[in-house]
């Protein structure tokens, strides 16, 4: 008769000892090495997203049209985008117009505050895009003027319209009839895409929950028209907005801009928080506002 085998009460306990040993090692040396490497990826992540957003923002802001940017609130701000630009034909071609313009096409275009501008010449490679249905801006001189009732803006009918010589500019650019106004320096122009007229950016709903975690989104509005009215509050979040950042815990935007002067300064601050760990970034963005 064959006698059972099993653990004696002492290496039972042994093996306890040895168990809880163990424990205590992986909670004093592991548990806080783990977390810690979890914690500096979040604040990685974090780092990556906040710096993600400023850089979208400062792009958008560095290419809006001049004294464009609206800040009804330190929690949005509103601007104009463009897609291209350059600089239009202030005077008559001298040297190649014909004594007397058959047509159109056979005389240089000129854009000329004191009359109605229906085509111009573009003088050098055209910076950017333009398409039928985008509009032309000149002479921004307040933030208003651009989101008025067409004041200075008029939407582009064709982008190469026919031109008798190629030396009157890289391309003529049609318009629906106008009169802009006089201030444009150096006779520069942009273009506002038709399907990006005005953009907002918002920040919503910022804050922490009992975890850590920030509550809010940074938020970008686009397409919904040019408003006439200067904006007396951020609007409230839409279905179609873009969401550029989560776990928003605070955003700050302020606007600098001294009377006639030729920059302004945007001062953007986003802070991003997940189980505890945040990030705060900074940047400032140089606004040049000479039309």
């Amino acid at each position: 008769m064959k006698r059972a085998r099993g653990f004696s009460l002492v290496e039972l306990i042994l093996v306890i000892v040895v168990l809880g040993v163990l424990a205590g090692v992986v909670t004093v040396f592991v548990r806080p090495a783990v977390q810690g490497f979890i914690a500096q990826r979040h604040r990685s992540e974090l780092q990556s997203a906040a710096q993600g957003v400023l850089q979208a923002m400062q792009r958008d802001i560095r290419s809006a049209v001049p004294n464009s940017i609206r800040t009804p609130s330190d929690q949005c701000f509103e601007l104009v985008p463009t897609v291209g630009g350059g600089r239009y034909r202030m005077a008559p071609d001298t040297v190649n117009d014909p004594a007397t313009c058959a047509t159109a096409a056979s005389c240089s275009a000129v854009l000329d505050p004191a009359s109605i501008t229906q085509r111009f010449d573009v003088l050098g490679p055209l910076n950017g895009t333009a398409a039928v249905g985008d509009f032309v801006v000149v002479g921004n001189q307040n933030g208003n003027e651009v989101y008025g009732s067409s004041i200075n803006r008029s939407a582009i009918s064709a982008t190469h319209e026919a031109m008798g010589n190629a030396a009157f500019g890289s391309q003529r650019i049609a318009v629906a009839p106008i009169q802009f106004p006089t201030g444009g320096f150096g006779g520069r122009f942009q273009v506002v895409p038709a399907s990006e007229q005005a953009v907002f950016y918002l920040c919503s709903a910022a804050g922490l929950d009992s975890a850590g975690n920030g509550t809010g989104q940074l938020l970008r509005r686009r397409a919904y028209g040019f408003n006439a009215a200067y904006p007396s509050a951020c609007p409230a979040p839409g279905g179609g907005d873009a969401v550029l950042a989560t776990r928003v815990s605070a955003c700050r935007f302020e606007y600098s801009q001294a009377a006639l002067t030729e920059y302004g300064l945007m001062s953007l601050r986003v802070d991003l928080a997940r189980d505890g760990e945040s990030v705060s970034l900074q940047l400032g963005a140089m606004v040049a506002n000479i039309p």
